[in-house]
């Protein structure tokens, strides 16, 4: 199978699994690409994951167009995305034809209820992964604190709009990226 249409499907494999959106493809993500193919490192995948997040779209359409890339260029950037939007686009057409039809009924109300719990269970494992692959000493373990809380602080409190940014993922991205390049810089080790 040539490269391209290897992307293609595996990323159609993954984007069939969208229940819940982006984040819920986290830990097939990391399975498929990291211990399947071995197409990215733990290392990797997180700095995917990173920009993606600070990149319009969902994270999981942005981590396919960057393993893509990295393996094929432009071509296999546009097959991995393609890949795995198709299903998507598919699932979505089916059930917007027939669920408007459906979603009075009480067992289809419940079956939602706990695919939603399902998905919460499924991002929380990817993130105790992230964490384990990217917090290990001190000095991620203060960004991480840092970034948490102004999260946090954007999530459950309302900031002040003159300071709504300093929750924005884009900024709590670039800031941590510029923490880390700092400490790296202070050991001596420069920007290598």
């Amino acid at each position: 199978m040539n490269i391209f249409a290897d992307l293609f499907l595996t990323f159609a494999r993954i984007g069939a699994c969208t229940f819940g959106g982006g984040y819920a493809m986290l830990p097939i993500l990391q399975r498929e690409l990291v211990e399947n193919k071995g197409w990215a490192t733990e290392e990797q995948l997180a700095d995917y994951y990173a920009v993606g997040q600070c990149t319009p779209g969902v994270i999981a359409v942005n981590t396919a167009t960057f393993v893509g890339q990295s393996r094929a260029g432009i071509p296999g950037g546009v097959c991995a995305t393609l890949g795995v939007v198709s299903p998507s686009i598919a699932i979505i057409l089916v059930i917007a034809a027939f669920l408007s039809n459906f979603m009075d009924i009480p067992w289809v109300i419940h079956a939602f209820n706990g695919v939603r719990a399902g998905v919460v269970a499924l991002i929380l494992t990817s993130v105790i992964k992230l964490i384990k692959n990217a917090v290990i000493n001190w000095p991620t373990r203060i960004i991480y604190i840092l970034a948490l809380a102004l999260a946090a602080w954007g999530i459950f409190f309302t900031p002040p709009a003159a300071l709504e940014w300093m929750t924005s993922p884009v900024f709590l991205v670039i800031c941590a990226g510029i923490a880390g390049l700092a400490v790296r810089m202070a050991k001596g080790g420069g920007a290598k």
